[in-house]
């Protein structure tokens, strides 16, 4: 079975981290957060993957190179124009002409029994099968009704206090025949386009409720306390990169430090993210914020979707929970 993992978007809630990589390219403890999109595949024996492109596209291809650290076997598939995520399987429709396949969004981390999901998709015929989650938190995620273990709509956010909805994982099974509801060369959505003109045609999806470990890394905060909740996971509570220089007096805790990053003396981090080359001034105090080099962003326009931040001397800081 094959597979296509999504990288093309611009994740611009996690700007200023990804003002010169792309979201799935995002270093999680060390390793791309793409990578472990990789290897969740490789332990269900899925190891034919296409990743789409589009911004950054060098960030993805230097984190997964060939495929092979990950335990696959990796192709590309650049986007000149952002496609949208039904888009860009017309873009690659040549690569799943003939057999049933899986797609899955590039910036999660999860251990969720991909191999339940199949079963169930192979049982019901369906032309898709959705992998969702119990949304117990009431995170911002759009609601998926179902009625008998079909997909019927998608929804808004969660409005009922009192209902525990369901939310898609962004791990689907796929017939090719799903290409027959995606239109050719154009910007398109599964969620909004694609699966509702399949629903109202008769078509079956099928929804597959999971349980496990699911973490969805698209925002500032939301990279921060995944991050965290991952460290408590092996004890610790901070990350702390390759040619980092942390002097011996500085309080640093619950925070994540890229690479090549320098903490002087007396200084004090908490809760914070400090990006690649970054310096950390004697004394300075940093507490919920997200500190990058402040020549990363030189000229560039803050995205719609990011949170404001400002200059301050040689870094660029944004301050979390605004």
């Amino acid at each position: 079975m094959k597979a296509m993992i999504l990288a093309a978007g611009y994740g611009e809630r996690l700007w200023p981290l990804t003002a010169d990589r792309t979201k799935p390219a995002l270093p999680v403890l060390g390793k791309p957060l793409v990578g472990y999109v990789a290897e969740y595949l490789a332990r269900f024996e899925i190891k034919d993957i296409v990743v789409n492109l589009h911004h950054r596209p060098e960030s993805v291809r230097a984190s997964l190179g060939n495929g092979s650290r990950f335990g696959v076997h990796l192709q590309y598939i650049h986007e000149p124009e952002i496609l949208g995520t039904s888009g860009a399987l017309d873009n690659a429709r040549e690569f799943f002409a003939a057999e049933t396949f899986v797609v899955i969004n590039g910036k999660i981390i999860t251990d969720i029994d991909l191999n339940a999901a199949i079963n169930r998709h192979q049982s019901t015929k369906a032309l898709a099968t959705l992998v969702l989650r119990r949304n117990a938190s009431r995170e911002n995620f759009s609601v998926v009704e179902t009625r008998d273990g079909l997909v019927t709509r998608f929804g808004g956010m969660p409005a009922s206090p009192n209902s525990e909805p369901l939310m898609f994982t962004g791990i689907q099974i796929l017939e090719p025949r799903i290409f027959d509801y995606i239109p050719r060369g154009v910007f398109s959505h599964s969620t909004t386009e694609v699966y509702p003109r399949a629903i109202a045609e008769g078509e079956r999806i099928a929804a597959q409720i999971s349980e496990g470990m699911w973490h969805e890394l698209s925002t500032l905060q939301r990279y921060l306390d995944i991050s965290l909740a991952l460290l408590r996971v092996q004890d610790r509570d901070v990350e702390i990169g390759s040619n980092c220089h942390v002097d011996g007096s500085a309080d640093v805790r619950e925070s994540v430090l890229w690479n090549n990053v320098t903490v002087e003396k007396d200084a004090r981090l908490r809760r914070s993210i400090v990006g690649d080359g970054v310096q950390i001034g004697a004394g300075q105090s940093v507490e919920n914020k997200v500190v990058v080099r402040a020549d990363l962003v030189e000229g560039s326009a803050i995205p719609k979707k990011a949170l404001p931040g400002r200059v301050e001397g040689e870094n660029f800081v944004v301050r979390l929970s605004q």
